[in-house]
Parts: structure tokens; sequence; C-alpha cells
């Protein structure tokens, strides 16, 4: 039989991660002064190419109706507003792990954008934004001193 040292730092960067995912699946940001009032912030992947700047947000469940989406030139804020279906049993129990209610994300770009030229799609629960980046983003050009 081998003999194992114990790393007690190994036990607590195990109960770490723990306690992240724990608070990560249970804690939801309040919108408003509302405690009743939770909301999950959609998923985003944003992906940047020469001419564009192209965002998915994940906002499945909800109808294009409830979403609202601004853009400037270098921030996406998206709001929105799952409505819960009202459900009536006489007999047996429900549960849902589903949430409800009103949901807020600010996204900053990583670069300046022509808002006024931006494209919309929604689709299965994923709203894609295409965002064409201003023609003198399309140029930069930086010139990095070495020393």
């Amino acid at each position: 039989m081998a003999i194992i040292r114990w790393n007690p730092w190994q036990e607590i960067d195990t109960l770490q991660r723990q306690f992240d995912r724990l608070f990560a699946d249970t804690i939801a940001p309040t919108v408003g002064d509302d405690w009743k009032t939770f909301g999950r912030m959609p998923a985003a992947e944003l992906s940047e190419t020469e001419d564009v700047v192209q965002l998915k947000l994940e906002v499945p469940g909800v109808d294009a109706k409830d979403l609202n989406v601004e853009v400037t030139e270098d921030i996406v804020s998206i709001k929105g507003e799952r409505k819960s279906e009202i459900r009536s049993e006489d007999k047996g129990m429900s549960r849902s792990e589903f949430y409800y209610g009103t949901f807020q994300r600010v996204i900053p770009l990583p670069a300046r954008i022509q808002n006024t030229q931006v494209q919309a799609e929604y689709k299965d629960g994923i709203l894609h934004l295409t965002l064409p980046k201003q023609q003198e983003e399309r140029n930069k050009v930086v010139k990095v001193e070495l020393n």
C-alpha cells in the first residue's frame, strides 16, 4: 500500500470550486427594487472579423415583441421579459426551475460600429446581431513601439 501525502490546499481548492458552482447556479441578479422580480442575464457569444462584429444572445422562451435591443457605437443593451405561463391544476404538484421576469444586459463592443446599419435576426430563441464596423475602425492600424 502506497503512502499518499495529505495536501490541505487541494481540499481548500476543491471546496472553493464547489462553492463557486453552488452560487453560480442559484443566485440570479435582481432587476429593480422588487425582490420578487428575478432575471437571468442571457448568455452571449461575440465574434469579430475585419468588417463586422457578430453577437449572439440566448433568450429562449421570449417573444420578439418582449425584447428591446438598443445599440450605440460602442455598446449593445438588451432588455426583455420572460412571461410566466399561468396553469391551474386541480390535483397533483407542479415544479418549475424556469426563471421568469425581466432581465437586462449591457455588452461593451470591441470596436466602434455603425449603429444605423445593424441587422438583427431572431430564430429559435437565439438573437443574432450583425454589427458593421465604422470605416475608420476597419482601416485602423496602430504602430507598436518596441523597447
